[in-house]
């Protein structure tokens, strides 16, 4: 076992060896390599913060884009509806040119209704869809829209729609314009 002098004079032995590591040049190059250290650290930071003010940009010009097509994807969205009703309208010319001349009436009809049923086709093949006869029907406020009520002419249609006045439209499950109808009070 040491006595207390040897574990003295150990620790006094090991205080100046440390006293004299830390002379001028190893504090210099403790301080040097705190330094380094540090210009890292503002290298990482700077690097960071670059990175950060592209991803910014890059998500700015990324919303920015997207709200552009939104617009235009607005601005467009009947485009093709409207190029399936030109000849529609093409047809209606023609028809008018051609009734100057034509005299008989039912000619006439026949070619309207031709017009007519192209033109149900094109919207029918773009999903619009007309509401079945609701005649009889019980009133449907979600697909309807009540106009007036008359007196009911029997007791089961009370409450239920007398006369269609307006049909109503679909697309898809979308009403896009309610039924008007007459209902029975």
């Amino acid at each position: 076992m040491k006595n207390k002098e040897q574990v003295d004079q150990e620790l006094k032995k090991e205080t100046e060896e440390q006293l004299v590591d830390e002379t001028p040049q190893n504090v210099t190059e403790n301080l040097s390599e705190a330094e380094s250290q540090e210009s890292k650290l503002e290298a990482e930071v700077a690097e960071l913060k670059e990175k950060y003010l592209r991803l910014y940009s890059d998500f700015e010009n990324f919303r920015k884009r997207t709200a552009k097509e939104r617009v235009d994807l607005i601005t467009t969205a009947s485009e093709e509806v409207l190029k399936d009703l030109i000849p529609v309208v093409d047809d209606f010319e023609r028809a008018f040119k051609a009734s100057e001349k034509e005299s008989d009436p039912v000619k006439i009809r026949e070619g309207n209704q031709l017009i007519y049923h192209k033109l149900v086709r094109i919207l029918e093949t773009k999903g619009l869809k007309a509401m079945e006869d609701l005649t009889g029907k019980p009133f449907n406020p979600d697909t309807q829209e009540a106009i007036t009520q008359i007196p009911a002419p029997s007791e089961e249609l009370k409450g239920a729609v007398i006369d269609v006045v307006e049909k109503g439209y679909t697309l898809g499950e979308k009403v896009v314009r309610y039924a008007k109808v007459v209902t029975g009070a």
